[in-house]
């Protein structure tokens, strides 16, 4: 098991403190397990993700963002030939 230091642990639990007391409205776990996105009745997001840090250890992030933030974000795929 890696270790997360204190501030880490403080960052998320401050983000997961905004949700007490919010209905979850739908939850979805991508397929490969790694992100975990959470729709609260409000129109907040919360997305748990791992993802390796730069020496490839499990890194968790949690995020609450607003719902209309989302609609503003772009994803670029490059494909090679």
């Amino acid at each position: 098991m890696t270790q997360i230091s204190l501030q880490e642990l403080r960052q998320i639990a401050d983000s997961l403190s905004a949700l007490r007391g919010k209905s979850v409205a739908a939850a979805a776990m991508r397929s490969d397990q790694r992100q975990l996105r959470i729709e609260l009745a409000d129109g907040y997001l919360v997305m748990v993700t791992v993802a390796p840090d730069s020496v490839g250890r499990s890194r968790l992030e949690v995020d609450v963002v607003p719902k209309r933030m989302e609609q503003h974000q772009l994803e670029v795929r490059f494909e090679t030939a």
